[in-house]
């Protein structure tokens, strides 16, 4: 199976050389076609910023991040916009909806920019919206949905462009534990049946035992690496755990 991303001694320091921080420390890993991978770690392991230099909205110090067979971390100006529009998908905390648009106006917006036409755009969104059991909220506005809802409706939005890779910053983080359940199922619909390739970050154990790879970051490094395999949901949550505990982080957090 081909690697979608590739993270090659990747480092990420802030500030000054008076007082330097080293967020990312020598980092290398492969996503590869179809994975749906979860980083975890505490507040300040690195995690969102690992986030944030795979999806170019920063960038490494140190290191070469390859999408496919770009290096992204060569990318400037319209070649940059082009390859965030055309081979990323990103589903935030806070989703990140247009508050002006309705849901089929949101999710439709990533395909007009791609000047795809008319009709195939609405072909696309309801199949989308039926998957993703939303085709009763199109016609409505984010404040009239419920977390949930809107959480699929920026999943719609993510998936829509057929990105190489889907980019999730604590996607459930905002919902209760009934949506979030069901987003997460959702997730794994999109991973195993329309071979979506995702990285999500979190620090939630229940929303990562979803993934099929769970990478533990610790100051700045790769701690270590959990493979699901054959193992139920259950089975891997409780792994997950072991980890988290091992870590050193509070067992509540991640519950």
């Amino acid at each position: 199976m081909e690697p979608i991303l590739k993270v090659k001694n990747i480092e990420k320091y802030y500030g000054s050389r008076f007082s330097l921080t080293k967020a990312i420390d020598d980092m290398s890993f492969e996503v590869l076609k179809g994975e749906f991978v979860a980083i975890m770690g505490a507040s300040g392991s690195g995690k969102t910023t690992l986030l944030n230099v795979i999806s170019t909205i920063d960038k490494v110090t140190v290191g070469k991040i390859y999408v496919g067979d770009e290096e992204v971390t060569k990318l400037k100006g319209n070649n940059l916009n082009k390859f965030r529009r055309e081979k990323l998908g990103f589903i935030f905390q806070d989703f990140n909806l247009l508050d002006t648009l309705t849901s089929y106006e949101n999710i439709a917006l990533a395909l007009s920019i791609l000047n795809v036409k008319a009709n195939e755009i609405d072909k696309r969104i309801k199949k989308i919206a039926r998957e993703l059991q939303i085709t009763d909220v199109l016609d409505k506005y984010p404040y009239q949905m419920s977390g949930g809802q809107k959480q699929r409706v920026a999943a719609a939005r993510a998936i829509i462009t057929n990105p190489k890779l889907v980019l999730a910053d604590e996607p459930t983080g905002a919902l209760d534990s009934k949506s979030s359940k069901m987003l997460l199922e959702k997730f794994k619909y999109l991973n195993e049946e329309m071979k979506a390739t995702i990285l999500m970050v979190t620090h939630d154990a229940f929303t990562a035992s979803y993934s099929n790879r769970v990478i533990f970051i610790k100051d700045g490094k790769i701690f270590k690496e959990l493979y699901r395999g054959d193992n139920t949901r259950k089975e891997f949550f409780d792994r997950i755990i072991d980890v988290v505990t091992l870590l050193g982080g509070d067992l509540n957090d991640a519950l």
